[in-house]
């Protein structure tokens, strides 16, 4: 059985949601091309042949026709009927409805009755699935109920957009050839609000979505504009969805967050965009409000007193909730006892209180450039569970007993109460690693020593030591960014990490080990599936241009972990290292104990930061109750919990990169006639990115601007080719680029190629 992506000619669902507009001049880019980051933008200008804009106009006549049968299944049509239904009045258009007509009946989509009348053969395959918006002309609906994904044209959707539930007419096919349908009712609409740019005519006004999957724009009457003047940003509610096509949705204006392009208005819609929240209802900061600051003496009584052992945080300077602490001491057989304390969140928070139901709700803390979304209010995240220093707090601990090669003797879980010793920055604990001077300096460096040991017996094991590049900006006080730099980890963020880890990891194999087969006890655990072998075969082509070799059958970890080594340092390792990441399948929340490949570990779990994720709460009621000899909780419950929370947890991380690369694109804004090196990051049929070494920013080079020669894609090999010169133009080239323009609106960035500098 052949998957849907081989069916789909080798794209997977990531590769078709790159979309297209007549209306913003994008078009969608050929397959086979490079893959593309969330910044695709493609030319207006189109290469389609003649007989595929032939067929368009065939497939939507035919269209048209087979939604008047479907309009009303019980009627009888003669040919006469349904021209005036349709309004045809010439020769020339009965016989070309004669002719599709004919072609339904052949197809078992129309019966003809009593010789001369046509009706519509309701014995027609209807499914249920979801829109996956390709482009601006056509979405796949992706169904369980069928194998390959169906394709519908624009003027067919009934205006469903990316994410509804719809039901769809399924129309025969020529043997091998892709399913097409029709939408018949849209039984769920994703959304019905979103953000976009107002354009005022004299009394009334079209809102132009910020969403690239939308194909409409949202007209809105005087009444429904509340304020809202052109040019701003504003969010729309939907109030009325046409009932026939070529007309436009009628909306109200529910928010304008003011002028488009500035800092509040653009991150404000930004957040609307994603449906992130602006701020917690009132009843929820009540509860919070309630909660007392005091710890009972009968609660401590109930726990383990960790008060008197060296305890400290390691967080980022800027840091306000810290939800983890290490505490260290040495024993008398001479090892080490070291906890790792988390915040006990849900000591606070209890079942079927609204602060939990909130918290459910929007099941992350999502961060944007600048400003935090917080899962708890402030109350709660910055105050009551944050291990603040000098202050006793109520904690969930695992407390393990190693020696200096990091050998693990023992596991203690429970419950605890810990009085943190001291904040440190990441700077500050790295200046005792790197000086052996300092308060707590002797603790750090034990630390950091053992550390080292289990992230080499991670690596041994098969995880893989990619180093994601993560974007930072300074921004000065109204939000504009002073410069753009990439986050270093250094061996302090590497030492937090790996006692997050081993917590992480212990807790899984608990609870995992508690039972066997059926009768092992429900869990939420961190699920990472092995890369995809075609993702991985493509991938190693890539690798192949840089001059890399990945043999992808042999061990992959260890073929992944020595091209992390080759190319360090090396103009290639982001780009490389961003398409390795994408082989990979996504990391999920789950009931299944599926274990992590890109850690190597069998069973991992969400244990460590429960003050900004939802499945971190999860795992401490279940941990707690199986400590406290409970039966296994309902395996389906909690895992409707776990889509949920990766579902949110895949919608912040996408509002985070707009909002970073919204950022990218305004400082870009005053660069303007700069030149910069780069390294060419994907090629399309319309241009080549190029992502700037200095700043991680990622431009596009269009074709139409390449005026010594005309370019055309050669996608199998990943690069253009000049038609005359046979100039050669891959990914992976190293290229002198100038800055020619930044649109805001759009967030891209466009750039004129200035030269080659290395080819691969």
């Amino acid at each position: 059985m052949r998957s849907k992506k081989e069916n789909k000619g080798g794209k997977d669902k990531d590769g078709r949601s790159e979309r297209s507009s007549s209306r913003r001049g994008e078009s969608s880019s050929k397959r086979g091309a490079a893959p593309r980051g969330d910044s695709s933008r493609r030319d207006s200008s189109s290469r389609r042949s003649s007989s595929d804009r032939k067929g368009g106009r065939d497939r939507s006549a035919k269209g048209i026709v087979l939604e008047m049968f479907s309009s009303s299944p019980d009627t009888l049509f003669t040919q006469r009927q349904m021209a005036r239904r349709l309004g045809i009045v010439d020769k020339k258009g009965r016989d070309e409805l004669q002719n599709i007509v004919n072609s339904l009946v052949r197809e078992n989509k129309v019966l003809l009755i009593d010789g001369d009348k046509y009706q519509l053969n309701l014995r027609v395959n209807i499914i249920t699935g979801r829109v996956d918006l390709a482009n601006s002309k056509y979405a796949y609906i992706v169904s369980e109920e069928t194998e390959d994904d169906v394709r519908v044209f624009r003027e067919h959707l009934k205006y469903a957009m990316d994410g509804d539930k719809v039901k769809v007419e399924v129309l025969p096919t020529m043997q091998g050839g892709r399913a097409e349908g029709i939408v018949v009712e849209v039984l769920e609409r994703s959304r019905t609000e979103m953000v976009g740019i107002m354009t005022l005519s004299k009394n009334f006004g079209f809102v132009v979505p910020d969403f690239k999957k939308l194909y409409f724009d949202v007209f809105v009457g005087e009444r429904g504009l509340h304020g809202a003047e052109s040019g701003d940003k504003v969010l729309v509610k939907i109030v009325e969805w046409p009932k026939e096509a070529g007309k436009n949705p009628t909306g109200e204006v529910i928010r304008v967050f003011g002028p488009a392009g500035e800092h509040e208005a653009e991150i404000h819609s930004i957040m609307a965009e994603f449906g992130l929240p602006f701020e917690f209802p009132e009843i929820v900061e009540e509860e919070a409000e309630k909660i007392s600051e005091k710890i009972p003496a009968g609660e401590i009584a109930k726990r383990r007193d960790m008060r008197g052992v060296t305890t400290f945080t390691i967080d980022p300077a800027d840091a306000k909730d810290f939800d983890d602490a290490l505490s260290i001491q040495k024993l008398e057989n001479g090892r080490w006892e070291i906890g790792v304390h988390i915040a006990d969140v849900t000591h606070y928070v209890h079942p079927r209180s609204i602060l939990e139901k909130e918290a459910f709700h929007r099941a992350t803390s999502v961060y944007l450039v600048d400003r935090t979304i917080p899962m708890l209010p402030e109350r709660l995240s910055n105050g009551l569970c944050s291990l603040r220093p000098n202050e006793e707090k109520l904690t969930f601990s695992v407390v393990f007993e190693l020696d200096d090669s990091g050998k693990l003797y023992d596991t203690w879980y429970g419950r605890t109460v810990t009085y943190s010793d001291r904040r440190f920055a990441y700077e500050e604990a790295q200046e005792r690693i790197e000086t052996g001077e300092g308060d707590f300096a002797e603790e750090i460096n034990v630390l950091n020593g053992i550390a080292k040991k289990l992230q080499e017996k991670r690596f041994k094991n098969g995880a893989i030591s990619f180093e994601t590049t993560e974007v930072k900006f300074k921004l000065d006080e109204a939000g504009k960014p002073l410069y753009i730099y990439v986050k270093e980890r250094k061996d302090a963020h590497k030492l937090i990490e790996e006692f997050m880890l081993l917590a992480n990891r212990k807790v899984a194999e608990f609870v995992y080990n508690l039972g066997k087969g059926k009768k092992r006890p429900t869990m939420v655990y961190r699920t990472h599936g092995s890369p995809d072998p075609d993702k991985l075969s493509t991938f190693s082509v890539f690798a192949s241009k840089f001059g890399y070799k990945v043999d992808v059958d042999a061990d992959i970890s260890e073929e992944l972990n020595n091209l992390t080594h080759e190319i360090e340092g090396k103009p290639e390792q982001s780009v490389l290292q961003n398409l390795a990441i994408r082989t990979m399948a996504k990391a999920k929340y789950s009931t299944e104990p599926e274990g992590h490949f890109g850690l190597a570990f069998d069973h991992y779990s969400h244990f460590t930061s429960p003050i900004r994720r939802y499945p971190d709460m999860m795992a401490h009621r279940l941990l707690q109750h199986y400590l406290d000899g409970g039966q296994s909780e309902d395996k389906e419950a909690f895992e409707e919990r776990c889509r949920h929370s990766s579902e949110m947890e895949k919608r912040a991380a996408d509002a985070e990169r707009a909002s970073i690369k919204y950022k990218q694109v305004e400082f870009m804004k005053d660069t303007i006639g700069n030149q910069y090196k780069g390294i060419v990051s994907g090629v399309t049929e319309w241009g080549i990115f190029v992502e700037i070494e200095e700043n991680k920013c990622e431009g596009m080079v269009r074709l139409s601007t390449l005026n010594d020669d005309y370019y055309e894609l050669d996608a199998n090999n990943y690069r253009i080719i000049g038609r005359q010169s046979k100039r050669i133009i891959s990914f992976g080239d190293e290229v002198m680029v100038e800055v020619v323009g930044a649109n805001m609106a759009e967030r891209t960035i466009d750039l004129e190629l200035v030269k080659s500098l290395k080819t691969h």
